[in-house]
């Protein structure tokens, strides 16, 4: 019924079921059929899809099939109506907006809560299938119109079912990376806490945590976390707030929350102190994106109103590419970020200056020595 996005190894289309499910609008992923020529990929791919349909809770997108018609791959999910929190953050930065701490709060522990089910989850036999997420980030995190929160994507998680360990392999965002996941080492559920510290902290700022022009300098920024609080860019944040944030992001994992849901309990914890109600977030994403979402509604209804005949019966839209928030206007840039982009610069002008004297030395010095021949 339309494509939805495109990322690197797959294609995202809007569907419905020829039986089964009729009335039900459902979002199929179907692997590009370059890579489907390629056996390692295609493993990747069906077992992403095996081990998402292991995943059966409120806040992780359901899966409902996996397998291949005429050789293409495919995954097939639940729809879900909204937008990724990567395009809310984005939205906010151009609206001059911010996302209201009680609606962060919500959103990170509603993501926490899934981490915990997924970190738990145990084998039909009992056995402990110890998974990490390893990609936890604002476009893996989709907020329906209705004010649901999903976690999308476990196509990297790290789980029993894989057959070669993946020590040293770095995969995931850099942004939103963990100091051991940097560095290569051994990662448990706490790598997934530190990314979920670093989504609630651009949520509280809606300005990003990691960032540079270099992947070598971002990536020794994680590894070191030396982190402010989100109260030092947002002042209305409080104190209780920030030292959840803190925690998570603590460089050392012994120093986190053990688990996800003891990071949940602090968040409902501080939310407790705001009238809140799931509903405003569904209200504040659709105040972002209204025409968006009256284009939603219509499209949905377009899907379910045509008869199933095998063929495409609405038009291609143009699909949602994932892209990173932009940079912030530098007039709006915080302090912090001029000190660190100061510091990175100072080396290069002491080099160039020391350059330039050197050379006016030389110039000097043959200078004196012409007139000296004379």
């Amino acid at each position: 019924m339309g494509k939805l996005a495109r990322g690197g190894m797959a294609e995202i289309y809007r569907a419905r079921a020829a039986s089964g499910v009729p009335t039900q609008v459902l979002a199929v992923k179907c692997m590009r059929a370059s890579l489907a020529r390629e056996s390692r990929f295609v493993e990747m791919f069906i077992r992403e899809g095996r081990l998402a349909m292991l995943l059966d809770h409120p806040g992780i997108v359901r899966t409902l099939d996996v397998g291949s018609v005429d050789g293409r791959y495919f995954i097939t999910m639940e729809y879900i109506g909204g937008k990724d929190l990567n395009q809310i953050l984005r939205r906010c930065q151009e609206t001059g907006r911010r996302v209201p701490i009680p609606h962060a709060l919500h959103i990170a522990a509603r993501v926490c809560r899934a981490l915990d089910y997924a970190h738990r989850l145990t084998s039909l036999q009992g056995r402990p299938l110890n998974i990490v997420n390893r990609d936890v980030s604002p476009s893996n995190i989709r907020v329906s119109y209705d004010g649901e929160v999903k976690l999308l994507d476990f196509g990297i998680a790290q789980a029993v079912l894989q057959v070669t360990s993946e020590i040293g392999v770095l995969k995931g965002k850099f942004s939103y990376m963990s100091p051991e996941q940097i560095r290569g080492l051994p990662l448990d559920r706490r790598t997934d806490i530190f990314s979920t510290g670093i989504v609630l902290h651009e949520m509280l700022t809606c300005e990003r945590l990691f960032r540079d022009e270099s992947e070598f300098v971002l990536m020794e920024m994680v590894r070191r976390a030396e982190v402010k609080p989100p109260s030092a860019f947002n002042p209305r944040v409080p104190p209780p707030v920030d030292a959840v944030t803190k925690r998570a992001l603590e460089r050392d994992a012994d120093a986190r929350y053990p688990d996800a849901e003891s990071m949940a309990k602090e968040l409902e914890e501080q939310l407790q102190g705001y009238q809140f109600s799931p509903s405003e977030l569904g209200e504040f994403v659709r105040s972002l994106f209204p025409a968006d979402h009256r284009k939603d509604l219509a499209t949905q209804e377009a899907c379910l109103a045509n008869p199933v005949t095998g063929e495409t019966v609405l038009p291609e839209q143009a699909p949602a590419e994932e892209l990173p928030p932009p940079r912030p206007r530098r007039a709006h840039r915080h302090p912090r970020e001029r000190q660190d982009r100061e510091r990175r610069e100072r080396p290069r002008l002491r080099t160039s200056l020391l350059w330039a004297a050197a050379a006016t030395l030389l110039c000097a010095g043959l200078v004196i020595l012409i007139l000296a021949l004379r």
